[in-house]
């Protein structure tokens, strides 16, 4: 068994989609990065990558890398998995927490597990997506950006 965590930050910004989980959410801005800027999948992916000791997101998916400029995050777990699989791990469960303080993220956690279990070939229950805001308080309370934090438990497949 393997565990990993992870923390990710992006800030806001105008002109682009905020995406989360993979869903597009309705909002005036969107988030900062190299990629789609999916805070949450990123912190998921680093977990795992994490989990087996093999550095971090950074490592693996470089933002001066040109051919991940604008790419969907979900390729990105889905590559992600593909190094958990050829590496024999298989999930056994994820948490993350999403922290933002506006929209509202219950409507779309469930897409959210979709897209998320979807991805590591696994069972949506094994997935758990929360939220909560920052109550006014520090950046994500003054909408700022969005942080997101992801723990992971890795087995060797059998």
């Amino acid at each position: 068994m393997r565990i990993g965590q992870s923390t990710d930050i992006h800030a806001f910004i105008e002109g682009r989609p905020l995406i989360l989980g993979g869903v597009t959410i309705e909002h005036p801005w969107g988030l900062l990065g190299h990629s789609d800027a999916d805070v949450l999948l990123h912190a998921i992916c680093e977990a795992i990558i994490g989990a087996m000791g093999l550095g971090d997101i950074g490592k693996h998916f470089q933002d001066t890398d040109p051919s991940y400029k604008g790419i969907s995050s979900m390729i990105l777990l889905e590559k992600t998995w593909q190094l958990m699989n050829s590496e024999g791990y298989q999930l056994v469960n994820l948490d993350s927490l999403i922290l933002i303080e506006k929209p509202k993220i219950a409507p779309y956690i469930e897409e959210m597990k979709r897209n998320i279990s979807s991805a590591l070939r696994c069972d949506d229950r094994q997935v758990n997506v929360k939220a909560t805001r920052g109550e006014k308080l520090g950046f994500v309370g003054r909408q700022e950006g969005v942080m997101a934090q992801a723990i992971v438990l890795l087995e060797r497949k059998a």
